[in-house]
Order: structure tokens, then sequence, then C-alpha cells
């Protein structure tokens, strides 16, 4: 069993930067991928950014957000740049033992999900 737990959320303006961090608890093996989701009212979950352990396949659906990992921590990490009101959601950190490329929402382990709030 993995527990993720997302931390970096907050209020912040648009323009502003943001970084989100996500540890994983549990065995290092199964957070072979990590991602981030986003989901707004109404809307579905998206993938946002996500990478393997050994940094041979990434994803990101912006260049303004860049994911990063610290395997030794078992942790990811998400900066996002030049937010807009249009970022505004809730983040979700996601893990899976798969080694393949996952760019759909059937991650394995989820985090609880952390806010990020774009005003103007």
């Amino acid at each position: 069993q993995v527990l993720l737990v997302e931390s970096g959320g907050g209020l912040v303006q648009a323009g502003d930067s943001l970084s989100l961090s996500c540890i994983a608890s549990g065995r290092s093996d199964q957070t072979y991928i990590m991602g981030w989701f986003r989901q707004a009212p109404g809307e579905e979950r998206d993938l946002v950014a996500a990478m393997d352990r050994e940094n041979s396949w990434q994803f990101s659906v912006s260049d303004r957000f860049t994911i990063s990992r610290d395997n030794a921590k078992n942790a990811v990490f998400l900066q996002m740049d030049n937010l807009s009101i249009e970022d505004t959601a809730l983040y979700y950190c996601a893990a899976d033992s798969r080694k393949e490329p996952l760019l759909d929402a059937s991650y394995e382990y989820w985090g609880q999900g952390i806010e990020v709030i774009v005003s103007s």
C-alpha cells in the first residue's frame, strides 16, 4: 500500500508561480510512475504532468508546468509558472507501479488532493 500526501497549494495571483510537493510512503517499487492531475469544479480529472522513476519518460500538458522527482525521498514535485485563473483546481498526486507511460486516470494510488486557487 502507498500513501501519497500533497503539500504546497494555496491562493496565488495570476502570473505567480507555485510549487507542489507529494511524498509517498510505502514500497518505492509501487511508485514507478508518478504524476499530477487536476480537477476543476464540474470538470473531469485531467493529467497535468507525469514521469517515471528513471526519467526515461516525461509528460507535461504545458511548458509552464515542470515535474521532477527525488527518488531517495520517494517524492514528486510540480513547479507551476505564470499561473492563470484557468489553473484553479484541485490538484492530485498519483502513482502507479506499471512500467509504461500512463496518460489516463488509471493510476493505482491517489493523494487526497490539494487546492490551488489563482485570483486575477
